[in-house]
Protein backbone atom coordinates (compact mmCIF):
# COMPACT_ATOMS: atom_id res chain seq x y z
CA UNK A 1 0.00 0.00 0.00
CA UNK A 2 1.44 3.39 -1.10
CA UNK A 3 -0.07 6.64 0.86
CA UNK A 4 0.12 10.09 -0.75
CA UNK A 5 -0.51 12.94 1.53
CA UNK A 6 -1.90 16.26 0.70
CA UNK A 7 -3.34 19.48 1.42
CA UNK A 8 -0.93 20.64 3.99
CA UNK A 9 -0.07 24.66 3.77
CA UNK A 10 -0.04 28.05 5.68
CA UNK A 11 -2.75 29.44 7.47
CA UNK A 12 -3.38 32.10 9.64
CA UNK A 13 -4.36 30.91 13.58
CA UNK A 14 -8.84 30.44 13.29
CA UNK A 15 -8.33 29.41 9.88
CA UNK A 16 -8.76 25.87 8.27
CA UNK A 17 -7.34 23.12 6.05
CA UNK A 18 -7.96 19.99 4.53
CA UNK A 19 -5.82 17.19 4.38
CA UNK A 20 -6.15 14.38 1.72
CA UNK A 21 -4.22 10.62 1.62
CA UNK A 22 -5.14 8.88 -1.54
CA UNK A 23 -4.01 5.01 -1.15
CA UNK A 24 -3.04 2.62 -3.68
CA UNK A 25 -3.03 -1.12 -3.37
CA UNK A 26 -5.06 -4.08 -2.88
CA UNK A 27 -7.54 -4.22 -0.10
CA UNK A 28 -6.47 -0.52 1.38
CA UNK A 29 -10.67 -0.15 1.68
CA UNK A 30 -10.06 -2.55 4.30
CA UNK A 31 -7.27 -0.89 6.86
CA UNK A 32 -8.00 1.34 9.53
CA UNK A 33 -6.55 4.97 8.56
CA UNK A 34 -4.98 6.74 10.92
CA UNK A 35 -3.41 10.87 11.14
CA UNK A 36 -0.37 11.92 13.04
CA UNK A 37 2.28 14.86 13.26
CA UNK A 38 5.05 15.48 14.57
CA UNK A 39 6.42 18.70 15.80
CA UNK A 40 9.68 20.24 15.43
CA UNK A 41 11.35 18.79 18.59
CA UNK A 42 8.79 16.76 19.60
CA UNK A 43 8.16 13.16 19.11
CA UNK A 44 5.32 12.01 16.57
CA UNK A 45 1.61 12.13 18.17
CA UNK A 46 -1.69 10.54 16.99
CA UNK A 47 -4.52 12.75 15.77
CA UNK A 48 -7.46 10.68 14.82
CA UNK A 49 -8.38 7.60 13.22
CA UNK A 50 -11.31 5.96 11.02
CA UNK A 51 -12.42 2.25 10.99
CA UNK A 52 -12.88 0.56 7.47
CA UNK A 53 -16.04 1.53 6.75
CA UNK A 54 -16.01 4.90 8.71
CA UNK A 55 -18.44 3.89 11.54
CA UNK A 56 -15.90 4.66 14.49
CA UNK A 57 -13.59 7.48 14.33
CA UNK A 58 -11.41 8.28 17.58
CA UNK A 59 -9.65 11.65 18.14
CA UNK A 60 -7.09 13.45 19.91
CA UNK A 61 -8.31 15.43 23.14
CA UNK A 62 -6.01 18.36 21.65
CA UNK A 63 -7.97 18.30 18.34
CA UNK A 64 -11.95 17.13 19.65
CA UNK A 65 -14.43 19.27 18.26
CA UNK A 66 -11.51 21.13 15.40
CA UNK A 67 -10.61 18.10 13.36
CA UNK A 68 -12.91 15.53 11.77
CA UNK A 69 -11.39 12.39 10.04
CA UNK A 70 -13.74 10.91 6.74
CA UNK A 71 -13.28 8.79 4.36
CA UNK A 72 -14.02 7.65 0.94
CA UNK A 73 -13.38 4.03 0.06
CA UNK A 74 -15.15 4.72 -3.32
CA UNK A 75 -12.06 7.00 -3.95
CA UNK A 76 -9.69 5.56 -1.51
CA UNK A 77 -8.84 8.75 0.46
CA UNK A 78 -9.20 9.79 3.80
CA UNK A 79 -9.64 13.38 5.11
CA UNK A 80 -8.95 15.48 7.68
CA UNK A 81 -10.69 18.63 8.01
CA UNK A 82 -9.22 20.85 10.48
CA UNK A 83 -10.86 24.33 11.67
CA UNK A 84 -10.22 26.73 14.06
CA UNK A 85 -6.43 25.63 13.68
CA UNK A 86 -4.44 26.88 16.72
CA UNK A 87 -0.13 27.78 16.55
CA UNK A 88 0.10 24.41 18.30
CA UNK A 89 -1.41 22.36 15.76
CA UNK A 90 1.89 23.41 13.35
CA UNK A 91 3.56 20.07 12.13
CA UNK A 92 4.23 17.49 9.38
CA UNK A 93 1.18 15.30 9.14
CA UNK A 94 1.40 11.62 8.29
CA UNK A 95 -0.86 9.46 7.24
CA UNK A 96 -0.89 6.51 7.93
CA UNK A 97 -2.80 2.69 7.51
CA UNK A 98 -3.07 -0.44 9.64
CA UNK A 99 -4.23 -3.73 9.13
CA UNK A 100 -4.69 -5.32 11.94
CA UNK A 101 -7.76 -3.43 13.78
CA UNK A 102 -5.66 -2.76 17.49
CA UNK A 103 -4.55 0.64 19.22
CA UNK A 104 -5.19 2.86 17.03
CA UNK A 105 -3.13 5.74 18.91
CA UNK A 106 -0.06 3.60 18.69
CA UNK A 107 1.81 4.67 15.86
CA UNK A 108 3.73 1.00 15.76
CA UNK A 109 0.49 -0.51 15.22
CA UNK A 110 0.46 1.04 11.62
CA UNK A 111 1.95 -0.47 9.21
CA UNK A 112 2.30 1.93 5.93
CA UNK A 113 2.97 5.38 6.05
CA UNK A 114 2.86 8.93 3.56
CA UNK A 115 5.61 10.92 2.93
CA UNK A 116 3.77 13.71 5.60
CA UNK A 117 2.39 17.13 4.49
CA UNK A 118 3.47 20.58 6.01
CA UNK A 119 0.87 22.44 7.92
CA UNK A 120 1.74 25.30 8.99
CA UNK A 121 -0.12 28.11 11.33
CA UNK A 122 0.80 31.74 11.82
CA UNK A 123 -0.42 34.32 14.36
Amino acid sequence: VQLQASGGGLVQAGGSLRLSCAASGRASSRYIMGWFRQAPGKEREFVAAIGWNAAVTYTADSVKGRFTISRDNAKSTVYLQMNNLKLEDTGVYYCAAAKADSNWVNAHEYDYWGQGTQVTVSS
